[in-house]
């Protein structure tokens, strides 16, 4: 029961997440595109209130005339609209979802003994607690120091990502490839979220507590917001790779994992950067070509060397299906322990869950989890001919 329970806060959490993730990301790629498509106003009445850049747009059968006003406008007004929930809401889920998935079962998906012998289950959480936490304190630290200096968008971007790539490293070397792709991708996920929380919301608060004053805005906190905005738009197609990676064991658990989630994070930054400029009618294409080289590199450098196939002499009987099933799955699938509210401790439970064990183990071959079990090829070919003999209790 209770594995079912976690199941459904699984699935929930997850919903969540997605909905929330998508309305953030929509919002965000909006904003980015409206910046890059206003254009200088002519109407002299809306340069005398202060418009910088303006669009006009259809959508749902209406038109729509979108204004920005640089810092701020001469009047505040009566309803002002602030994006912040939908950030917030992205990190607490997937940071539930996190803890649901990875802390409350360290051992199995947290826990790699042949990437890092952790002493305790404890050790592992506290650690990849600090990762999240230090990767916001150098990026933010990183953009203070030297944010606002020449060339420092340059700079910024150049020491981000000789940190991410450290980050990525220690994160592979510590946690199981799946478990590390997630986190790295969580670090970013975390810093972006800080970025609304800690650096775009208070100095947009602090610009309309000025305006409420009778003061003139600071325009440094629109300048900060606007460079955090953009440093958010390329995390993106990084981090949501990280958080699809756990579905495509080929990439974390390649050799050189931490290259490969690396590579795969550059490219999606070259992308986006080809979209960004797109939006501002710049079509170099450059970008886009080196992201998609960098993606196919990685597939020709990672892809599985050709294995000769395991000859089976014949299907094999149940008994010896059932033998392997205790030696490599029901340790994980049992009265007792029920992950992914899957069971294989008795005859009836083998048959009626083998489809699903043979996609798990010989197709997509993701178990065991980082083959702790150390199941041997002849014996995923085995479960495999048993299967498409028609899975049978014979």
């Amino acid at each position: 029961m209770e594995s079912y329970i976690f199941d459904w806060l699984n699935l929930l959490l997850r919903w969540l997440h997605v909905i929330v993730g998508i309305a953030w990301i929509g919002s965000s790629f909006y904003f980015v595109f409206l910046d890059s498509s206003l254009v200088k106003p002519t109407d002299p009445a809306l340069k005398e209130k202060g418009v910088d850049g303006e669009l006009w747009a259809v959508h749902g059968g209406g038109f729509y005339n979108p204004q920005k006003y640089m810092v701020a406008p001469k009047q505040l007004p009566e309803h002002l609209h602030w994006f912040y929930w939908e950030s917030y809401w992205t990190w607490m889920s997937g940071f539930a979802l996190f803890v649901v998935l990875y802390l409350f079962n360290a051992q199995t998906f947290l826990i790699d003994k042949n990437v890092f012998a952790w002493g305790s289950s404890a050790g592992a959480i506290a650690a990849s607690l600090v990762y999240l936490i230090m990767g916001w304190v150098v990026y933010d630290g990183i953009c203070r120091v030297f944010g606002q200096k020449k060339n420092g968008d340059l700079i910024v971007g150049v020491l981000v990502f000789v940190y991410v790539i450290i980050a990525t490293f220690i994160a592979c070397h510590l946690f199981a490839g799946r478990a590390a792709f997630l986190l790295t991708g969580a670090m970013l996920a975390t810093a972006m979220s800080a970025n609304v929380a800690m650096v775009i919301i208070p100095g947009q608060r602090k610009t309309v507590a000025a305006m409420k004053a009778g003061q003139t805005p600071d325009p440094i906190h629109p300048m900060r917001a606007k460079q955090r905005s953009v440093h958010n738009t390329y995390f993106t197609l990084p981090v949501l790779f990280a958080m699809l990676s756990n579905h495509y064991s080929m990439t974390y658990g390649a050799p050189f994992n931490w290259l490969v989630l690396t590579l795969i994070m550059l490219a999606g930054v070259l992308i986006r950067q080809f979209f960004v400029l797109k939006l501002k009618g710049k079509k170099q294409y450059q970008w886009f070509a080196a992201g998609a080289a960098i993606l196919a590199g990685v597939a020709i450098w990672i892809a599985p060397a050709p294995q000769p196939a395991v000859a089976v002499a014949a299907v094999p009987k149940f008994a010896e299906i059932q033998t392997i099933v205790e030696q490599r799955c029901a340790m994980c699938h049992n009265a007792q322990v029920i992950s992914k509210n899957i069971q294989l401790h008795t005859p009836e439970l083998i048959v009626k869950n083998a489809q699903a064990m043979y996609q798990q183990a010989v197709v997509t071959r993701i178990m065991p989890m980082s083959n702790a079990t150390q199941i041997t090829e002849e014996e995923r070919a085995k479960i495999g001919a048993w299967v498409m003999a028609g899975a049978k209790a014979n």
